[in-house]
């Protein structure tokens, strides 16, 4: 049971990283885009290389135990690309214009930290390639910016639901990897929570509940561990609640393939977005350095 806690209390940070997000919007005096590049190209190095490197591997041992060596890589395969097919369908499910990985200028997020900025020109910028590319286009209508922020918020709450299932089976099965994981996924949800409180804030002038709306998105991450430990726990569970390796193993798989994606297409997209010159890549080996650092010294 303790190892249950451990590894629901990692996905609750991962999740909550969403209103640290908000909380940076509305005090800090200036957005630290940089850092942001920075951090979501670390978090992309970290889940690349763990998917790869680890998660991979530990789901093919665990089919290789049940299927035998030839088999397992077939599955283990079938899982990960299942994995990225899944998230691949989540993102057709949700329109481009809710995409929660867009970024926002500082004149957009000044007025949340500044109660005497101006207003940014919202209607000048909605005339047709009056916009900087990945930008914002918020408009005028409140009704609209609602919706927008709303939808902004559901598009994260889905994306994270398979984020915390990640999370969760990485730190129930090795605690270690499970605090990795979840460092990376917080990093990379501090963005969103700004995400989710920008329209939402200009919509109604609400701090707090522009806070509250991007707090709750994050808890799709743990909402989605426990429903996956319930799940497993009582229809694939063994003698014991015991999870069979061979669900484990494709589980693993599926893992790995859910944070590839998110890694290529949400994660360094944004870093590019948010930085300049090799801030991404810089980012992405720093990530990538400290996986491969942190397995060596507890590989045991």
């Amino acid at each position: 049971m303790n190892d249950v806690l451990r590894a629901f209390g990692l996905t609750l940070f991962a999740g909550m990283a969403t209103g640290v997000g908000s909380v940076i919007a509305f005090t800090a005096k200036r957005t630290n885009y940089r850092f942001l590049s920075v951090a979501t190209g670390f978090s992309a190095g970290v889940m690349l290389y763990v998917s790869f490197v680890e998660i991979l591997v530990k789901g093919g041992a665990s089919l290789a135990a049940i299927y035998g060596p030839h088999r397992a890589h077939w599955v283990n395969a079938a899982s990960f690309f299942g994995g990225m097919f899944a998230m691949g369908l989540i993102d057709r499910l949700i329109p481009a214009a809710e995409n929660p990985h867009e970024t926002h200028s500082e004149e957009e997020t000044a007025p949340l930290h500044d109660r005497l900025a101006p207003t940014p020109d919202f209607g000048g910028r909605a005339e047709p390639g009056a916009g900087a590319p990945g930008v914002h286009d918020h408009g005028r209508d409140r009704h609209k910016l609602m919706r927008m922020g709303m939808f902004t918020a559901l598009a994260i709450a889905i994306h994270n639901f398979p984020e915390g299932l990640a999370t969760f089976l990485a730190a129930l099965h090795d605690p270690a990897l499970g605090v990795a994981i979840a460092a990376a996924v917080a990093l990379h949800n501090i963005p969103e929570g700004i995400s989710v409180s920008v329209p939402i804030f200009y919509a109604t002038g609400n701090r707090r509940k522009a806070f509250a709306y991007s707090f709750l998105s994050g808890l799709a991450e743990p909402a989605g561990a426990a429903i996956a430990y319930v799940l497993l726990r009582f229809l694939a569970g063994g003698e014991g609640g015991a999870i069979p390796p061979q669900v484990m193993g494709v589980l693993f798989g599926g893992v790995a393939g859910v944070m590839v994606y998110i890694s290529l297409d949400e994660l360094l997209p944004t870093s590019r977005a948010y930085g300049r010159g090799h801030d991404s890549i810089y980012g992405l080996m720093a990530g990538m350095a400290v996986m491969a650092l942190s397995l060596l010294l507890l590989e045991r």
